[in-house]
């Protein structure tokens, strides 16, 4: 076995035992479930129909591709930084970027069962409250999750480890991350209510690009398979950028832990 799935494998068996960062996970995950099944019985939504849940459900599955290992990511670098515990990981022979990789699919494991958590969620309360998008509708909606949810869930991963990695400790961590969790959003809810500032270029900007892939498939819009490909490559691209700083950030950390 390659030292990054080692250290992945070591990763995910310690953080199934802590049962706090899971239900606090599952919590986050659940939310958006929540609010919307709470909207869906209002006079509102049932004059806005479908359409307007499945847009508010966006934006709360967004945020969940960044929340669902965002525990993981922050004990695993921050958290191991105050508690000591990196330093004896930091002097063993494996490469810095073995060693964030491995614990980017370990958080990346725990990420995507989150969104996998919170989209099956949407599909109960979707289910229950008799909400039936079109055929059209249903084919956006799956090329958003294979295109853009879920190399999103990715790339939220290796953001919330570059953000722990840059960080001292947990308290610090917390306070990134909390600016960090804004971002997607202020981004879906923007593009929301302001779908027109999209145009033609929304595919090139990952977290951007998500939020307008699933409403120009909600508004009917011809989406074309290359520009939903290009969006989930960028992510890809945009994921590596952000593993590679990651490691940067724990190389100029080793002196801080020493």
């Amino acid at each position: 076995m390659s030292p990054s799935l080692t250290i992945a494998v070591k990763e995910i068996r310690d953080h199934l035992r802590d049962s706090r960062s899971l239900v606090s996970a599952a919590m986050y995950s659940l939310m958006g479930p929540a609010v919307i099944l709470l909207v869906s019985q209002s006079p509102a939504a049932a004059a806005g129909g479908s359409n307007l849940l499945l847009s508010m459900m966006s934006v709360f599955t967004l945020v969940s591709a960044f929340t669902g290992g965002m525990h993981i990511a922050l004990d695993s670098t921050a958290g191991e930084r105050e508690r000591g515990s990196l330093v004896p990981l930091l002097l063993n022979p494996v490469s810095r970027n073995d060693l964030v990789v491995g614990k980017w699919i370990g958080v990346a494991f725990f990420a995507t069962a989150g969104l996998a958590l919170n989209l099956a969620a949407f599909s109960a309360v979707f289910e229950w409250r008799g909400v039936n998008p079109s055929g059209e509708v249903k084919q956006a909606i799956l090329l958003w999750i294979v295109c853009g949810l879920l190399p999103l869930a990715l790339f939220g991963a290796a953001l919330d480890l570059l953000t722990g990695a840059a960080s001292r400790t947990m308290k610090e961590a917390l306070a990134r991350l909390s600016l960090v969790m804004l971002a997607p959003m202020m981004v879906g809810m923007f593009l929301v209510f302001f779908p027109a500032w999209s145009g033609r270029w929304w595919f090139v900007i990952p977290v951007f690009g998500q939020q307008a892939l699933i409403g120009a498939g909600l508004r009917g819009e011809t989406m074309r398979l290359w520009q939903s490909g290009a969006l989930a490559a960028l992510t890809a691209a945009a994921t590596a950028v952000t593993l590679w700083a990651a490691a940067r950030a724990l190389r100029r950390g080793e002196g801080t832990v020493a």
